[in-house]
């Protein structure tokens, strides 16, 4: 089998991956991005945050995204039993760009693994990892090409940003469970057919269900007139509706009084799809040898969008912390990597949970918010989570609990 050397091994092109290996291109580090797929292919997360795009100026992609076409984004919406509350996240707290994109990620990714490629950075598609040894002096990946052919790959440090793939965590048995309850998604891509003057196609929509108030609806608009909808719920909620899902997820569209009349007039061409038991965790996320990024390391829940932010944060954090070590500096990856990247997970954390419990609830829907305290809020819906100036992010569970408390009184 022959043996290839590299300094850093990336596991998948998505996100994280991409935005990882342009940064260390940047600073003349040699890479090799290893992908399964081929692009583009249909992922799951299309409706970004700003704080993304901070990571995408950060990797010298700003260009290549905002020419790409994509639908605008300037805030996020929310519906429940008639109230509608917006949030613009040019209105936000944190320093720092105010507007994102909604995007097809099948689109969305290739272009960043484009422009990775353009910078001068190796991706291989079609190439599989195998299995990872890391009990040599250097970690070694035995990887599988396009023709099933295998050959080895020596670096002296891997990246995973497989996603949901969890290619390490699945080899070196990291896989924990996950604090949050298992729920299930069930979503399609439909021609949308709004033609309701007051629909903001400029920012993602979440709805409440009006009899169920952890289960919830998203609708992404993108820019060719299509959408992405769906709906999340605990994995019984579904068991009342047809099997067929296309048919389900008309049925819920039905049942949300705002949705019934937008989507009065679409239609549904395509397959459905559905995820579940999709939170995750791992016991470790980074040693001397690896780090695992975004979904490869923690998922929490698609309501407030922090997938895609969390995954390029984390390229950002570990390759700060791995350009260091590469230069033979002694590094804590607990310390310089773990902890930092869990403060703004932690936060998402807390809003996800208090979405599910219904107090972050009855803080968006609070009739006579104080302007000040909704802009700490927007920052954290905008993915400035690792912003600890803000109070909402330096305590996010007392803070937020106290907030909760106010409102509902």
């Amino acid at each position: 089998m022959n043996l290839e050397i590299t300094q850093v091994a990336i596991i998948g092109a998505g996100p994280s991956g991409a935005i990882a290996a342009a940064l260390l291109n940047q600073k003349g580090i040699d890479v090799i991005v290893l992908e399964k797929a081929t692009f583009p292919r249909f992922s799951i997360g299309e409706s970004l945050l700003p704080a993304c795009m901070e990571s995408i100026r950060a990797a010298g992609m700003l260009d290549a995204v905002n020419n790409a076409g994509f639908q605008f984004k300037n805030g996020a919406a929310f519906n429940r039993q008639g109230r509608y509350i917006s949030f613009d996240f040019t209105d936000k707290f944190s320093p720092g760009i105010g507007t994102t994109f909604q995007v097809q990620r099948g689109t969305f990714d290739k272009v960043l693994a484009d422009d990775a490629e353009r910078q001068g950075v190796t991706i291989r598609y079609q190439h599989e990892i195998a299995s990872v040894d890391l009990d040599g002096p250097k970690p070694c990946l035995t990887v599988k090409n396009e023709k099933g052919e295998a050959y080895a790959l020596e670096a002296e440090f891997i990246l995973d940003a497989s996603g949901f793939g969890r290619v390490l965590p699945r080899l070196l048995n990291l896989e924990t469970p996950s604090c949050l309850p298992p729920r299930q998604a069930i979503f399609t891509h439909i021609v949308d057919h709004i033609d309701d003057e007051q629909y903001d196609r400029e920012k993602i929509l979440i709805s409440v269900h009006p009899e169920n108030q952890d289960v919830w609806y998203w609708l992404i608009p993108f820019s060719n007139g299509t959408c992405s909808f769906g709906i999340v719920g605990e994995p019984a909620f579904f068991e009342r509706y047809p099997d067929n899902h296309i048919d389900a997820i008309r049925q819920l569209a039905s049942e949300e009084p705002r949705l019934a009349v937008l989507l009065a007039n679409a239609e549904y061409p395509n397959p459905s799809g559905q995820i579940g038991g999709y939170s995750a965790n791992v016991s470790t996320l980074a040693t001397d040898k690896f780090a695992l990024l975004g979904n490869a390391g923690e998922f929490l829940d698609p309501v407030f969008s922090s997938g895609v932010t969390i995954a390029m944060k984390s390229a950002e954090l570990a390759v700060d912390v791995l350009s260091r070590q590469l230069m033979g500096e002694d590094v804590d990856w607990t310390t310089a990597y773990e902890q930092p990247l869990l403060k703004g997970i932690d936060t998402f954390r807390c809003y996800v949970e208090g979405w599910y419990k219904g107090t972050l609830q009855d803080v968006i829907f609070y009739p006579n918010p104080d302007a000040k305290i909704k802009q700490m809020i927007c920052s954290i819906l905008a993915g400035y989570a690792w912003d600890e100036d803000n109070p909402y992010v330096k305590e996010p569970v007392r803070r937020l609990k106290t907030l909760a408390t106010i409102c509902a009184e």
